[in-house]
């Protein structure tokens, strides 16, 4: 069977990674065959846009990523399900023992928009129903923008974007093992928003609540 056109270019892609990153830096793919010992864990969005790696210009091993829509974080429960962020986070933080875990929304984010205009409220599952129902952890942060900002322009949506990331730092601190990990000093939390109109970054400062770009 011919390759298709999407599997052509990522073997070509895979042949531009053994010449110019997995060859150059062949020690370092050796010594990572033993494990990893990152330092970072990153919760990003799915977006195409947003690739952490891309971003920050890290080599492999450095940073424990973790991408879905929106960036999201759920609050900790103990309820029976497939906690899939949950579990990347208590391995993170308790297995790899990370310093920091950093929590990366974006511009022009999808999930966001959705969550601001409930565009998907009331589908059922495999028909935005997914999306829905995820997206509803920022139902509270929706309101309070909606009520200063209303439901649509650029505006509403950047502190939509912006409120995400304090609500995953929010649910974040709902863990027991970060609660612990954050008292102690052992672990620090941070939020950061990535712009894709312009490729600048912003770190949250959880003090005053406003993002501040990277000069």
């Amino acid at each position: 069977m011919p390759d298709s056109p999407v599997q052509s270019v990522l073997t070509e892609g895979y042949r531009r990674f053994r010449e110019k990153s997995w060859h150059p830096q062949r020690d370092r793919w050796i010594q990572l065959k033993e494990g990893q010992s990152p330092k970072v864990m990153v919760i990003a969005c799915s977006d195409s846009r947003v690739d952490p790696s891309q971003i920050f210009d890290v080599d492999p091993g450095e940073m424990f990523v973790v991408r879905n829509v929106a960036a999201m974080v759920p609050p900790f429960e103990t309820t029976p399900g497939h906690h899939g962020v949950s579990a990347a986070l208590e391995f993170a933080v308790q297995v790899l023992e990370v310093e920091e875990v950093l929590v990366l929304g974006h511009g022009m984010c999808g999930g966001c928009k959705a969550a601001l205009t409930q565009s998907m409220h009331g589908a059922e599952p495999g028909r935005g129903g997914f999306i829905a129902d995820w997206i509803e952890l920022l139902d509270d942060a929706r309101d309070e923008v909606a009520h200063d900002h209303g439901t649509e322009g650029r505006e509403a949506e950047l502190a939509m974007e912006q409120a995400a990331v304090k609500v995953s730092l929010e649910n974040l601190r709902s863990f027991p093992c970060v609660q612990s990990k954050e008292a102690k000093g052992t672990l620090k939390l941070r939020g950061a928003f990535f712009a894709i109109s312009d490729g600048i970054l912003h770190w949250l400062d959880e003090g005053s609540g406003k993002f501040t770009p990277v000069r």
